[in-house]
């Protein structure tokens, strides 16, 4: 069975009620579904209003009595055809003759007793329920109106709530055995004492009534529907940084509503601890958000603290003197002097030279309090052994609520720090000994300050803002788009990394945004960004001068690779795919390492040799560690890997290779992998980060290629001579198979000197079970001379090379 409430916000308009209809009828389509309905929002203000005028002699209660029946009226007649409004229109007014007599005689002995308050205060409920249990009527719905004043015995006094659970639990349990429909309309808030006279659960009771069905139904989640997305870090009304939280415990929902927040109802947990029922508190009107789940131990979050909450509604009382010290039963004297007027301690804290207890009460109930301590300790202070006991006026309490406050060292110094920074002056603290709230009470002049304060240095925590510039969004360019997407709360949560894509381009439209580009429609702005251009695009990305800027080239274009020194120059880093700037001629190659040592500007490519794999940071860090590198041999393309790996002769190699083309393990033009071209361009690289200045000739390219595909002036010319020279690689096969070999295209750096070519590996070496389009690099090193130090895993595909450049762009991060 499902159970839902709705607040006042929820149902304060007949159009608020149609969305909260459509939200229950998708319940009562799943199960079951009991649903309790605050007051039309205002109405319970507005209804104890007019008593205080009638118990007043004020004669316009009359007055605000006609209007609030008129609004009532208007929403049955929104809601509800003509031909179906007489039986509801007559409950309405029925309901209005009552308060009208019950505000009479207020007027009359003007005079407003509790019971009469708390009858008065429940109307509301009452009428929002009937109109719209009729409404669901109208709509063929199922439904029975369930008064819950014939269910929820309690004992209400002073707003002290004490509900008897042994027979409200039987009364619900035994309706619910006798009815089976669909849907169950319920007002909140309303209830009855133990002599049948209606009262209510206190105000904010609705959540309470809720919690009291699920927890006598035993139902497994509570949905609580408001008007925010859930409980906040903070008061989103004071601090516009407050965020919604996920998930929070029991206890921190308790702590975090007994300490002013208004979403929940601190009583209404009671119910539902014992058989750990979940809260799920919603927005009306953002249904599909996922809200705030209240459980039992929660442990999902990953900040000590979980909220920042206060409450300004407060006094504060002293009682300080010598004739403390010493004194045994004093506190029990105190609380007892308290207990005898029906007033409960919001927060206490106790010097421990035990010469004075600060207690922070409710403010209406402050003097009573002090009366009652005057009266208590009259003795000692007509001795002057203490002082009279004053209140103190204009304070506040903010608190720091978190389940894992007590694993972490220096919080109190954290928030006594921020606080004392803003010259905020501290009253009074308290710390429980479950290290779940850290409290101070404060001037309530400062509390925006301080819970602006608070929320800062816990929950905003200073993150490094990336700035990336795009080029290139094809294969490799949209599969990094989405995984920037969808890892941007795991970057800012865990790495403290803000990662924004500013700029976006291809080959014919370029866009930017500098508030950051909206990557769940990247597509659409880009195709009707303006016309695109290199140049443009870098002016574009210096004229901005954003620190931590990034350009990231995910393209194979020599145009492209020709700006990054002018990116380098202006202290724009650089991350890229793009293998071309790093295996020209090696005078530009160094010139780029400097620029990126002079302007402080990283430019990283590990993704040009190994796609994903960390083949140049394992090289660059052994050589920075002081080891040598004596020889490497490697399989570096994903590719031929995978083309070799799949060709046995049955099928025409051209085949495979256009498989390969289509799967993208190949360049948008093949000969750059199958010529060795690429394959020489990554151990040129390799040799370059070794410490040897070696150019792309000194490369011996051993072709497997006829010299006349190798000049194939088009992909299509090129397949065409692959057709005509398939009695080659079939005979290039068969070789291999006569000797249990397999064909791999081997690239070697030994003694100074480099070299790719297709090669037979026998069982014994470690690239024969290569599979699939893995790469495979071994360094021999000083270190590792008996046995090489061994980097191996895919070594192509747009979605490991995305992950590669996406590693880059974290290292830069991390710096």
């Amino acid at each position: 069975m499902n159970i839902l409430k709705f607040g006042g916000s929820s149902v304060a308009s007949s159009k608020n009620i149609k969305l909260v209809s459509k939200i229950v009828q998708d319940h009562v389509n799943t199960d079951n579904t009991i649903a309790v309905f605050s007051a039309f929002g205002g109405v319970t203000n507005e209804l104890l209003q007019m008593a205080e005028l009638a118990a007043n002699e004020d004669a316009s209660y009359k007055d605000l009595l006609e209007k609030n029946e008129k609004r009532h009226l208007n929403v049955v007649k929104e809601l509800i055809q003509v031909k179906d409004q007489s039986r509801i229109l007559a409950r309405v007014k029925n309901e209005f003759n009552r308060l009208e007599t019950l505000y009479e005689g207020v007027y009359l002995l003007n005079e407003l007793s509790d019971r009469t308050r708390h009858v008065i205060s429940g109307f509301g409920e009452i009428l929002s329920s009937l109109i719209i249990a009729e409404y669901f009527q109208s709509l063929q719905e199922d439904v029975l109106f369930v008064d819950s004043r014939e269910l929820i015995v309690c004992r209400n006094t002073q707003e002290k709530i004490q509900v008897n659970y042994e027979k409200t639990y039987k009364n619900i349990q035994d309706l619910f055995n006798q009815n089976k429909a669909k849907l169950f309309v319920v007002p909140g808030f309303v209830a009855r004492n133990e002599q049948g006279v209606p009262s209510t659960l206190g105000r904010g009771g609705s959540d309470f009534t809720a919690a009291i069905f699920a927890g006598a139904l035993n139902l497994q989640t509570l949905k609580v529907y408001t008007d925010v997305d859930g409980m906040y870090t903070a008061n989103p009304s004071i601090v516009p940084q407050a965020y919604a939280l996920k998930n929070i415990s029991y206890e921190e929902a308790m702590e975090l509503s007994h300490f002013g927040a208004k979403v929940l109802y601190p009583p209404t947990l009671q119910p539902l601890l014992k058989n750990e029922i979940k809260i799920n508190i919603k927005n009306t009107f953002k249904p599909e958000a996922a809200g705030t789940v209240i459980s039992k131990g929660c442990k999902e979050n990953f900040r000590w603290v979980t909220g920042i909450t206060h409450i300004d509604a407060v006094k504060l009382i002293n009682i300080e003197g010598s004739g403390m010290v010493g004194v045994a039963g004093f506190s029990k004297r105190c609380f007892e002097a308290l207990f005898h007027v029906n007033i409960s301690v919001v927060l206490i804290t106790q010097a421990s030279s035990e010469h004075s207890i600060c207690l922070a009460l409710k403010e209406d109930e402050a003097q009573a309090a002090k009366d009652a301590l005057n009266e208590a300790f009259e003795v000692e202070i007509q001795s002057g052994k203490i002082k009279s006991v004053e209140i103190e006026d204009d304070i506040a309490i903010v608190a720091l609520v978190g389940d894992r406050m007590k694993s972490h060292h220096g919080l109190s110094g954290k928030m006594f720090s921020a606080l004392g920074n803003n010259n905020i002056n501290i009253r009074a603290i308290a710390q429980g000994s479950s290290e779940r709230n850290i409290s101070a009470v404060i001037a309530k002049k400062d509390v925006t300050k301080a819970l602006n304060v608070l929320h800062e240095q816990f929950f905003e925590v200073p993150s490094k803002e990336l700035n990336l510039f795009i080029t290139g969004v094809g294969n490799v360019g949209s599969k990094l788009l989405n995984q920037l997407k969808n890892q941007e709360a795991y970057l800012l949560d865990k790495l403290r990394l803000k990662v924004r894509i500013l700029g976006l381009s291809n080959s014919k439209k370029m866009v930017f945004d500098e508030n950051g580009l909206n990557l769940e429609n990247w597509k659409q702005l880009l195709d009707n960004g303006e016309k695109g251009d290199k140049n443009a695009f870098f002016e574009q990305v210096k004229s901005l001068n954003l620190r931590n800027s990034i350009f990231v080239d995910n393209t194979a274009s020599p145009e492209i690779s020709s700006l990054y020194d002018h990116y380098l120059s202006h202290s724009i880093s650089v991350v890229t795919c793009n293998k071309i700037a790093c295996s020209q001629e090696f005078k530009s190659y160094s010139r780029l390492q400097d620029l990126s040592r002079e302007y402080g500007a990283s430019f990283l490519y590990e993704t040009n040799v190994g796609a994903g794999l960390p083949i140049i940071d394992t090289l660059k860090n052994l050589v920075a560690s002081g080891d040598r590198i004596t020889k490497i041999q490697a399989v570096l393309s994903g590719s031929l890997n995978f083309v070799f790996n799949n060709y046995d002769a049955t099928e025409p190699f051209y085949k495979v290779v256009e498989k390969a083309m289509k799967e993208g393990y190949t360049e948008p033009d093949p000969t750059i992998d199958l010529s060795g071209v690429d394959v020489a361009r990554k151990i040129l690289i390799l040799s370059r980060e070794s410490g040897l200045q070696m150019e792309l000739e000194d490369i011996e390219n051993k072709s497997f290629l006829s010299k006349e595909s190798l000049e194939a002036g088009s992909n299509e010319e090129f397949f065409e001579i692959l057709k005509k020279d398939e009695p080659k690689f079939k005979e290039i096969y068969d070789n291999a198979a006569q000797n249990n070999a397999q064909l791999k295209y081997v690239a070697q750096l030994e003694n100074g000197k480099a070299s790719v070519g297709l090669q037979q590996v026998g069982p014994e070496h470690p690239f024969y079970n290569l599979s699939g389009s893995d790469n495979i690099v071994l360094f021999f090193t000083d270190r590792y001379s008996q046995q090489p130090l061994i980097v191996k895993g895919a070594g192509a595909g747009a979605d490991v090379t995305a992950s590669g450049i996406f590693a880059d762009i974290i290292r830069i991060g991390k710096k």
